[in-house]
């Protein structure tokens, strides 16, 4: 089947005999169906399927129908239904994983037959006359979705039984006991279960042996099947080839899981499946090429670094003795046979015989019955009792010579092998379509790639298959970039021939190299072959344009760049046509990746990083020259390959944008853990690998759960205490109600260790102590900051399992506060343990911005606060959270410290010096005078009498002139001595926390370089620490080099974080003692919303990539928390995705206010329009997946032109799309009709769905496009972000016919569908009008029929009231200004005030108002508004309304 076959569209659908079948007997929208027959299935199965060899447009067809769900599987019975029914639910099943969506739900639903359902389909993979190869190859492809879905308890206890200890019963028994015998635990349980299968009855006793051999029966039709492709004499046949393909796909996913590998890797080593493969004459072929790679992965994960009876990862040292024993033992074998003829190869070293060449040269000189000794010694091959017994057979000797050095050869070592890889991908990597295919892969073909599943062998194998994809998804977007590039830059050949180039185009990115020279190629390391380095001249010529000039002198160290060896193909003149293949129209004979060192000055110097702006003022002319880093691995390859001369012939360089090109140094941090010895928290280990208990990292499994915590700010008052904890008792909240800001510690009994009293009288009640955060020192200090929020019970207990130890993971629906959850969780950890640190990760800038503004807001010393990586000057405050903000932060603070210092010491009347001079001289000053003055009145306070002496505290208190601002405020009340005490000890608590930061700033006197500065603030001072996932694994080795600890993680957005980008900052810091330190990991997100973003459909598709760790969490049943309270959305917009998460509700305020009352201008508050085609088109696609709508583009824009009219703030609508061909045609539209008419604008935002998630809008319009086919909307979780944008409003367009239809959306689409399917609006209301949903409407709607007619009655509509609407748009224009004169003049105010207190003498200045975001427009005269630029067609007919 191609891949390129087309998906059938709507009107296709509506003509296929298929869809009049499926109408009468199982379509949902129809609601009468005939009987069920039989004979129905059947006809389909061989007319619509099998005669079309599983044609991809009858499949989707049936599937999309939902024949698995409401036809095959309901009326499955194992005794009645045939082969033809079993195939039909192999290939719907087969489907739903080749389209990504949920495919075990109705067997879970309905699972009595399911283990009948799975016999029948391994009677069938065994079967070799019933049906033919395209049929077994299908049924592969559902074992290999089953063992990839083994989390589902349905199907795990079927594969479970495929694989078991009990499947060593195909070996023979000289086999099996030399196995069995490394392991006396393994070998008493084989002898137990061997005498339950005698005692069993004959029939369970027939199943247990049909299970056992179904594996090793598949092996042997595996090579059979080989065998036959061998034979010369036989048809070539495809089917035939993709099943052995398929086989062995189905063995890699086997074997790399260690629940199936076990036992099933011994038969695979015991059949010799590799070494008769490696022999085959199809591996040799052309058309074998994937084979090849495919039996190279086998191999590799056949031999993979791990003990397979116990599963524990060997290390090299245990590789090494594991393969030596080998070796011993065949030098054994030589002693006792060949005593006399072997002697020189049983007494060398082991080290010195391993190798194939020299194993095979020592066994060539033997002859058959010699070898068949030597194997048989090893256990290779049956005894020769055991070929008697059974069936005789003949080993050829070049066989029994290959299956002895595959015993007993030097296994390459995997990790030397990945440190000699290059880093960069070079021309012969990223045109391999075998490694980095093309966007056209739709999952019906084998790939040799690794993939991600819910289980993994070892942290290595974790690692390695994140390595290799990361690595291919990052080529895959490079040569994206590259011909993206050269088709700009239009290589056409010079007219003298030969490989000279005339470049007919400019790209942004691209530039002509003028000349490369190698500089210096470092002798390799000790154990190593390539060089150390290999560094190069880079010279180019500067393009003119100015903007252009400064981007590529810009250029800093550590950027990436490409160089490129283009040979033309085309004369001058030809056009290039993306669309056709690249490789027709280009050749690239060479691409070699460096990373800049610097920029070479006048006098051949590389400029220092921190000189580079200062040393461009000198470089005059257009030649610029740079230090380069070559890859020495790739240059060594290069040198081995004579293929030197290849830099020299380099002829253009590429950059890519800064943001994409990171890749290096997230895959160097790879590699740097592969070759570290890194250490996982023990209690996160086995979760990360996805083996153990589920909840073995909860805290309440944990050795040491923390019972007393207390929760700061986090409760409102003790009504919210009990209401955050129902169905518990909880004591001690009598003396909550006077205090006016509480605070609770609390201690769960539930937690107290109770081990000998019985589970079920165990106390589980909870223990409050209130105590009053307000106090003396609040009123004085000025700090009011504290949580406003009213934690619902789902966020406290989010909220203390971030607080206790161990792994947190928690569910956060649209809207639930999944940001507040975490700001408290991150409070909480703050005030109780003052002395650990807390690391913030993000997928996004933007979440992260979110997260560290809310964290400013609360109780939290802003020193303590450090923001890394780019996108900290986005922070909405002007505050710099930055490294060097902090730093120059803490230095102003110092010296604000210090000026109160010597106010301390002007109203104490004391001569000591200059004791604001320093840090130092501060601290001399608080331990001999302010210590010295509050021991004599703290001395002199206990000395005296307290009795009639209330003043006492007053009159003696030294510092009291320090705190009182005026002399008409008074400090102390004069009433109750206590009362006065506890001003006075609060008093000086403010005062030792002044003096405690100035001994901590100390350090920032002393460190004299601003480097090392940044450095001590992120290592000591910074308690809080936020970035980026992406900066984590930029920067691990900078970080773990200078020292960086950390107790806690905090991850937000981690369902949309890749797999490993989750995983590196666990290990941002080195182990002490070899233990971990991190001690709370916390991870936030949403996995029914969109995973992370994978570029090549393949890599997302059959790798998996797209899996997140939060996921996998979930998918393998971590306990998690999920919010239940949404406070974002209208109750009836949230109904439109609520369906998706366990109980989720509506919190109280989304009921009342501005939510109670009605779209104005609207009949409904959300509603999905069927829009027609417009100019009798649908969809469209100008260039592959450039999916575009004009018809919905025209809609979108009519509507929010209406919608301007009525008064609704621009900033408040947002356009989504599901595509980004229609973001473009939207933009494109909106320009045309109202993007320079200043009345309309443009919308707040006009993007895809998925650069949407995270954010959201008032009002939403929605267009969905697609017209033929469901698309990518079909992944319910897109759909979930998309419907859950909206808060007041939301308008979706799109085909009704084809979505509702669509099983995965029918909850949401079901709600969508029973309101009017065409627009209805009330145009005589404006935006400020409030109507409730059951007052009367002001008018009779008027009813939008298609596209065409909002077009022209928006225009109609405009038009009539346009002197209404300039009105108001030049009294929101003056009311704009108002605001920001009255702005400036704060500003000018309080640069006044600053002033004041800096000089001596009074000096305004005037002040300047900060520039404007978007520049105002100027003041407009009357009658200058221009409207012209909104462009309808008039309407033949006024609307009535």
């Amino acid at each position: 089947m191609s891949s390129k076959t087309r998906i059938p569209g709507i009107s296709a659908i509506e003509k296929e005999a298929i869809t009049e079948i499926s109408k009468n007997y199982w379509a949902p929208y129809t609601s009468s169906h005939q009987p069920y027959d039989t004979k129905v299935i059947d006809d389909i199965y061989e007319n619509e399927l099998k005669k079309t060899e599983f044609l991809k447009k009858k499949v989707v067809l049936l599937e999309f129908s939902q024949y698995l769900e409401r036809f095959l599987w309901p009326n499955f019975h194992p005794e009645s239904s045939n082969d033809a029914h079993a195939l039909s639910i192999i290939v719907m099943v087969n489907e739903k994983f080749r389209e990504r969506v949920p495919a075990w739900n109705c067997f879970v639903e309905k699972p009595e037959n399911f283990p009948a359902f799975f016999q029948r389909v391994l009677e069938l993979a065994l079967s070799t006359d019933r049906i033919g190869y395209l049929e077994q190859t299908a049924i592969l492809v559902f074992l290999v979705n089953a063992v990839n879905s083994i989390e589902v308890d349905l199907v795990r206890k079927e594969v479970i039984k495929l694989c078991s200890l009990n499947i060593l019963s195909n070996l023979f028994p000289s086999q099996r006991i030399a196995l069995l015998s490394s392991s006396s635990k393994l070998l008493k349980y084989w002898n137990k279960m061997e005498a339950k299968f005698e005692e069993l009855p004959d029939e369970q006793k027939k199943s247990v042996e049909f299970n056992r051999s179904v594996l090793w029966k598949l092996i042997h039709r595996f090579l059979d099947v080989l065998s036959f492709i061998d034979d010369q004499d036989t048809e070539f046949d495809v089917n035939a080839i993709r099943y052995l393909e398929r086989f062995l796909e189905f063995c890699t996913d086997m074997i790399s899981l260690l629940t199936t590998r076990r036992f099933f890797n011994q038969l695979i080593i015991s059949s010799h499946l590799l070494v008769k493969s490696s022999q085959s004459d199809f591996i040799k072929t052309e058309v074998g090429a994937l084979f090849c790679k495919l039996i190279t992965r086998l191999k590799f994960y056949v031999r993979f670094e791990i003990d397979d009876v116990n599963g524990v990862a060997l290390d090299e040292n245990e590789m090494v003795q594991k393969h030596y024993n080998h070796v011993v033992n065949l030098q054994k074998a030589a002693f006792k046979f060949f005593r006399d003829r072997m002697s020189l190869f049983y007494l060398l070293s082991a080290s010195s015989i391993d190798t194939p060449k020299v194993l095979s040269e020592q066994l060539s000189e033997l002859d058959v019955e010699d070898l068949v000794s030597f194997a048989e010694y090893l256990h290779l091959i049956p005894t020769k009792d055991e070929r008697e017994a059974g069936e005789q057979k003949e080993y050829s000797k070049q066989f029994l010579i290959d299956i002895i050095v595959f015993h007993c050869e030097r296994r390459p070592n995997q990790l030397q092998q990945l440190n000699e890889q290059p880093i960069y991908p070079s021309e012969k990597v990223i045109w391999d379509e075998n490694l980095i295919p093309y966007e056209e892969y739709d999952s019906e073909n084998v790939l040799a790639l690794p993939k991600l599943n819910f289980q993994f062998l070892t942290l290595h194998d974790y690692l390695l298959r994140n390595f290799s994809l990361f690595q291919m998804e990052s080529t895959y977007e490079i040569r994206h970039d590259i011909e993206n590039s050269l088709y700009r830059m239009r290589p056409w050949q010079h007219e003298h021939g030969g490989n000279k180039v005339v470049w007919g185009g400019w790209a942004r990115f691209s530039i002509p190299l003028t000349e490369l020279r190698l500089v210096h190629v470092a002798r390799p390391l000790i154990g190593q072959r390539a060089p150390d380095i290999v560094t190069a001249d880079l010279t180019i010529t500067l393009p003119t344009r100015r903007d252009l000039r400064q981007e590529w002198e810009g250029l800093h160290r550590h950027d990436i760049l490409f160089l490129v060896t283009v040979v033309p193909l085309v004369k001058v003149g030809t056009r290039f046509d993306p669309r056709k293949p690249f490789k027709d129209q280009i050749k690239v004979a060479a691409v070699r990746g460096c990373e800049i060192d610097g920029l070479i000055d006048n006098d051949g110097k590389v400029i220092e990083e921190m000189e580079h702006r200062e040393a461009l003022k000198g470089l005059t002319g257009d030649v610029r020259k740079y230090r380069i880093w070559l890859d020495p691995n790739q240059y060594f390859i290069d040198q081995s390959n004579d293929e030197g001369d290849i830099y020299y012939s380099l002829n253009l360089v590429i950059r890519r944008d800064p943001k994409t090109n990171n890749f290096k140094a997230v895959l160097s941090t790879i590699r740097q853990l592969l070759n570290t010895d890194f250490v996982v928290p023990d209690w996160l280990q086995d979760l990360i690998l996805g083996y153990g208990e589920p909840d073995s990292a909860h805290y309440s499994k944990l050795a040491s759960p923390i019972s007393t915590i207390d929760f700061n700010d986090t409760f409102l008052s003790n009504q919210h205490v009990k209401e955050a904890f129902p169905g518990k008792t909880i004591i001690g909240l009598e003396n909550a109600e006077s205090l006016k800001d509480p605070g609770f510690v609390l201690t769960f009994k539930e937690l107290v260790p109770q081990h000998d009293i019985p589970e079920d009288q165990r106390d589980i009640s909870i223990v409050a102590k209130p105590y009053e955060r307000y106090s003396n020192v609040t009123r004085i200090g000025g700090d009011t900051r504290r949580n406003k929020i009213k934690f619902t019970p789902a966020q406290v207990e989010a909220i203390k399992s971030g607080v206790e130890p161990g792994l947190t993971v928690v569910v956060g629906p649209p809207g639930t506060g999944k940001t507040d959850v975490a700001v408290q969780i991150i409070s909480n950890i703050y005030h109780n343990w003052t002395e650990q640190r807390t690391l913030i990760v993000t997928h996004s800038n933007q979440a992260l911005n979110q997260l560290f503004e809310k964290i400013i807001a609360l109780n939290v010393d802003e020193r303590h606060l450090l923001r890394l990586g780019h996108g900290e000057e986005s922070l909405e405050t002007d505050k710099d959270f930055s490294r060097y903000g902090r730093v120059n932060y803490v230095l102003s603070h110092r010296l604000e410290l210090l000026k109160e210092v010597e106010k301390l010491k002007d109203t104490l009347g004391v001569t000591a010096g200059d004791v604001g001079y320093s840090c130092e001289t501060a601290g001399q000053f608080y331990r001999f005078v302010v210590c010295r003055l509050w021991n004599e009145f703290f001395e002199n306070i206990e000395n005296s009498s307290k009795d009639n002496n209330s003043s006492i505290v007053a009159d003696t208190f030294p510092f009291t002139k320090f705190f009182q601002k005026d002399e008409s405020e008074t400090l102390f009340e004069r009433k109750d001595f206590n009362a006065d005490l506890d001003v006075a000890k609060s008093c000086w608590k403010l005062l030792t926390d002044k003096f405690t930061k100035l001994e901590e700033f100390r350090a920032f006197e002393l460190l004299r370089n601003g480097k090392d500065r940044t450095e001590y603030l992120l290592v000591k001072e910074a308690k809080i620490i936020a970035m980026t996932c992406t900066h984590a694994a930029l920067r691990r080795k900078d970080l773990v080099d200078i020292g960086f600890r950390y107790d806690n993680i905090l991850m937000e957005e981690a369902a949309q974080i890749l797999e490993v980008e989750t995983f590196i900052p666990l290990l941002l810091q080195d182990p002490r003692d070899g233990r971990n330190r991190l001690k709370r990991w916390i991870m936030i997100g949403d996995h029914h919303q969109l995973p992370p973003i994978v570029q090549n459909i393949t890599f997302q598709k059959y790798s998996n990539m797209e899996q997140s760790l939060f996921a996998r969490f979930v998918r393998i049943g971590v306990p998690h928390i999920q919010l239940d309270a949404q406070g974002r959305a209208r109750p009836e917009i949230a109904a439109l995705y609520n369906w998706r998460y366990k109980s989720l509700h509506d919190l109280e305020h989304v009921k009342l206010g501005l939510y109670q009352f009605q779209n104005p201008g609207f009949r409904y508050n959300y509603q999905l329009i069927d829009v027609p085609n417009f100019n009798g088109v649908g969809e469209s696609t100008p260039s592959p997946f450039f999916y575009q709508n004009l018809g919905e583009a025209e809609y979108a824009a009519a509507l929010f032109i209406y919608m301007r009219i009525l008064g609704y703030p621009a900033e408040k609508i947002s356009i989504l799309t599901t595509y980004n061909g229609q973001v473009s045609l939207i933009r494109d539209v909106i320009q045309k009709r109202c993007g320079d008419n200043p009345v309309i604008g443009s919308p707040a935002k006009i993007s895809t769905v998925d650069k949407f998630q995270g954010q959201q809008n008032d009002y939403i319009i929605l267009s969905l496009v697609r017209t033929n086919h469901v698309g990518h909307l079909r992944d319910v979780r897109r759909l979930i972000v998309a419907l859950s944008r909206a808060r007041l409003g939301l308008y979706i367009l799109g085909r009704v016919n084809l979505f509702r239809n669509c099983f995965e959306l029918t909850p949401a689409f079901n709600q969508l569908c029973q309101r009017s399917l065409k627009l209805e609006l009330l145009p005589s209301e404006l935006y400020d009008t409030e109507r409730l949903a059951a007052d009367k409407l002001p008018m009779e709607p008027v009813v939008i029929q298609d596209a065409d007619h909002i077009v022209r009655f928006s225009h109609e509509f405009y038009v009539n009231n346009l002197e209404f609407i300039s009105v108001r748009y030049q009294q929101e224009l003056e009311t704009k200004r108002a605001k920001e004169r009255e702005n400036q003049a704060d500003d000018v105010e309080m640069e006044a005030e600053i002033v004041e207190e800096e000089v001596s003498e009074p000096v305004v200045e005037e002040v300047q108002p900060p520039a404007s975001k978007q520049q105002e427009p100027s003041e407009p005269s009357e009658g200058a508004i221009v409207f012209e630029s909104v462009e309808f067609e008039r309407l033949e007919k006024m609307p009535t309304y």
